[in-house]
């Protein structure tokens, strides 16, 4: 790799800690924390995480540990394990975890998959294996949605997921290519990214206050193959991935970071919406998804691909088939302007609106974090053991905020902000 390329990689580590993590000195990171159907680090990325432990170290971090993963052990458990045994857990790297986050200290999570890595794979195990995932790491979901976690997400590349965004390039171009677009959407690559990323959320903070301010009662989405109705509850919260824990500690829960998102109410979802880019899931790839909705639950589902993960997904719970998100943001962010797909949810849900099916997080409810499950089921929120992200959005969508007298507001045009700040 170039002097160039370690130069950016240095950066994008001191913005991971510095902005993202915001990691305070005497606290403990773990790196490659299990999180959803996340598990660990690939060992492929042991460049950028040398790089995230010496900027924390900086930082003064207490101790910085690792969890790693082998894509390739995951694809010899898939052929060689005894068909009744995926609901199998590590449950070790959970309890770790989660002494973690009681303690105080800060989890990094590392979203770096090959897109399609578990398709001809049996996709009732590989179904079995993420509701096992979802189980076991339900209480990591629940310290974030209650604001008790300072943790990120970031993504970091693989081999195999650059060949599927750059199929044309060179294998040995492939990397440092995609290593390049994430530099570029995650603003690394501005002249000061600390500066420019303090600018950025100032923005969505200003956004998210003008959204909140409205209290509008439905939002009402359509664009080709999309007209739907997204009913929300009373007191809803829109907010970033810019957030402040209970702890009063800032950070950015995901890189990049261009949503702002809220609660749906789960009863009160009608009508019909469809993907506009797939989903890798789980080492799986879902494409050219639709789903229709019916008094807030999924009653029809179509996909030419990964139908089947999507169904035995929805299967997961009562929640899995309502929806628990609802975000929105310009077509014209950097992940959009990009041009490219990136076959990663993290990164391509921030090119586009999208909404996630299944739970809901309590701080997006006001009063939220500190309610019961059946209280915020009462108040309209979903709970899941899934969350599952997809993209709706397109510069041929318009958003609309409902008032409770029938007026309606624009909020987007063209899928771009209809408001100023």
């Amino acid at each position: 790799m170039s002097l160039n390329f370690e130069q950016m990689l240095r950066k994008y580590a001191e913005l991971i800690v510095k902005i993202g993590l915001n990691l305070q000195p005497g606290q403990r990171l773990l790196i490659g924390a299990p999180v959803l159907w996340i598990l660990g680090t690939p060992i492929e990325t042991a460049p950028l995480i040398r790089c995230i432990t010496a900027e924390a170290y900086k930082a003064g971090a207490a101790l910085v540990d690792v969890i790693w993963r082998d894509d390739q052990l995951e694809i010899t458990r898939y052929k060689h394990a005894p068909a009744d045994s995926f609901a199998e857990y590590p449950t070790w790297q959970v309890d770790t975890a989660l002494k973690y986050a009681k303690q105080g200290d800060v989890l990094l999570f590392i979203l770096a998959e090959t897109p399609g890595l578990l398709s001809q794979q049996d996709p009732e195990a590989v179904a079995t294996a993420q509701q096992s995932a979802f189980k076991h790491t339900k209480q990591i979901t629940e310290y974030y949605a209650q604001r008790e976690l300072q943790c990120m997400i970031i993504s970091a590349v693989v081999a195999g997921w650059a060949a599927r965004v750059f199929p044309d390039l060179p294998p040995e171009k492939q990397e440092i290519r995609l290593w390049d677009a994430i530099f570029e959407v995650c603003r690394v690559k501005e002249d000061d990214p600390l500066s420019a990323w303090e600018n950025h959320i100032k923005q969505l903070d200003s956004r998210s206050k003008y959204l909140n301010r409205k209290k509008y009662s439905a939002l009402k989405i359509t664009a080709p193959g999309t007209d739907l109705t997204v009913g929300l509850p009373r007191g809803y919260n829109w907010t970033s991935s810019h957030i402040t824990t209970s702890k009063g500690i800032s950070c950015v829960t995901g890189f990049p970071c261009e949503e702002l998102f809220t609660v749906p109410h789960k009863d009160k979802t009608e009508g019909v919406v469809t993907a506009t880019k797939p989903i890798s899931y789980g080492g799986s790839l879902i494409e050219d998804l639709s789903l229709s909705f019916s008094k807030g639950r999924v009653v029809k589902v179509t996909a030419n691909r990964g139908e089947d993960i999507i169904r035995n997904s929805i299967e997961t719970d009562e929640g899995a088939s309502r929806l628990g998100e609802i975000a929105l943001l310009p077509h014209s962010s950097p992940v959009s302007q990009s041009g490219l797909l990136f076959y990663n949810t993290l990164i391509d849900e921030n090119a586009a609106n999208h909404i996630a099916l299944g739970n809901a997080y309590k701080f997006n409810l006001q009063g939220g974090e500190g309610m019961s499950d059946n209280k915020f089921k009462n108040a309209g929120g979903n709970q899941s053991q899934i969350h599952l992200d997809f993209m709706i959005g397109s510069a041929e969508m318009d958003v609309d905020g409902l008032k409770k007298d029938g007026r309606s507001e624009p909020i987007m045009r063209a899928g771009e902000w209809a408001f100023d700040v």
